[in-house]
């Protein structure tokens, strides 16, 4: 079989047949005109939350999103959910919360074994799911409208509750790196399904981004700075040319010894708040360098101010 021929099936299916190696600008933007967004990830407890605002208005930067509540929304008691959502709402910050029931809690190892972790992090039965979206309910009813989702099943079973009014319409689901999507493909699925956003691997090079960003209209949330458990990844000097080619694209700062699995794992429910909001801090100061790299090597690219309309803001 000829290259050349599954080239031409595969632009018939509107995926890019190659990895785009001249690098196109993207012409995509965010609904107020935006190239780029700023994330700040591992905002765990109300404490750490207010460290990010209070950092943000100290250095005169927008952080537009924060991913919360990694080790699992429910071992945040409701008292700390609401003040957690007011903050967010007053400081009009978009907040993705991570439910806590997922297959680690469960009781089967397979996952835990070398090559039972290939399978995925996917929800196991029915029971699972029950408990997983219980936990995004309780989270709505508290006010949050925007959730992290890693299994597929999960994200079309959110959304056929949408449709059918289990849940507000205005709820958004973001796509997380843990489900491991690297392509065009795998992109325009999780679009299909009614991902909002998504996060590809950190690892791509940038003419393997500039080809998913050619598939798929969807937002592109990219680890610009990534724990050292999945290859210690600062690509700072890459900001410029992510946000050229990559727009419209959120820039995740994430860096630590581990996010949420292994040793030194961060987002765990012992680790102690007043050193998450120290980290957060730093995290906020590599949104200023990333913005000030970008403004110095493509001035014409246009961050978002605070608070843009079409953020998951929440409504507590």
């Amino acid at each position: 079989m000829k290259m050349d021929r599954v080239s031409a099936a595969m632009a018939r299916a509107g995926i890019p047949h190659r990895d785009a190696y001249e690098l196109p600008s993207s012409t995509l933007r965010f609904p107020d005109g935006a190239w780029y967004r700023m994330e700040v990830s591992g905002v765990e407890r109300p404490e750490v939350l207010e460290a990010v605002i209070d950092e943000a208005a100290r250095r005169n930067v927008p952080i537009h999103r924060l991913i919360s509540t990694v080790m699992g929304a429910t071992l945040l008691d409701r008292d700390e959910l609401r003040r957690f959502a007011r903050m967010a709402a007053e400081a009009r910050m978009e907040v993705i919360i991570t439910p806590g029931p997922r297959s680690a809690w469960d009781t089967g190892r397979q996952l835990a074994t070398p090559e039972g972790g290939l399978s995925g992090l996917r929800y196991r039965g029915s029971d699972q799911l029950r408990y997983v979206i219980t936990d995004i309910l309780r989270a709505v009813e508290i006010g949050f409208r925007g959730f992290l989702v890693i299994d597929e099943g999960l994200l079309w079973l959110l959304n056929e509750m949408k449709h059918n009014g289990d849940l507000p319409e205005d709820v958004v689901f973001k796509v997380s790196i843990y489900a491991g999507h690297a392509s065009a493909a795998g992109a325009h699925v999780l679009e299909m399904l009614g991902a909002g956003t998504f996060n590809p691997v950190a690892d791509l090079s940038l003419p393997q981004l500039a080809s998913i960003r050619q598939g798929t209209r969807l937002p592109l949330d990219l680890h610009i700075y990534l724990a050292e458990s999945f290859g210690g990844y600062n690509r700072f000097y890459d900001a410029p040319e992510m946000a050229r080619c990559c727009a419209p694209c959120y820039f995740k700062i994430e860096p630590g010894p581990a996010c949420a699995a292994g040793p030194g794992a961060l987002y765990k429910p012992w680790t102690s708040p007043e050193a998450l909001a120290a980290l957060a801090r730093e995290k906020v100061k590599y949104a200023q360098i990333i913005r000030e790299l970008i403004e110095e090597n493509l001035p014409e690219a246009v961050l978002s101010g605070p608070g843009p309309a079409d953020l998951a803001i929440p409504r507590p």
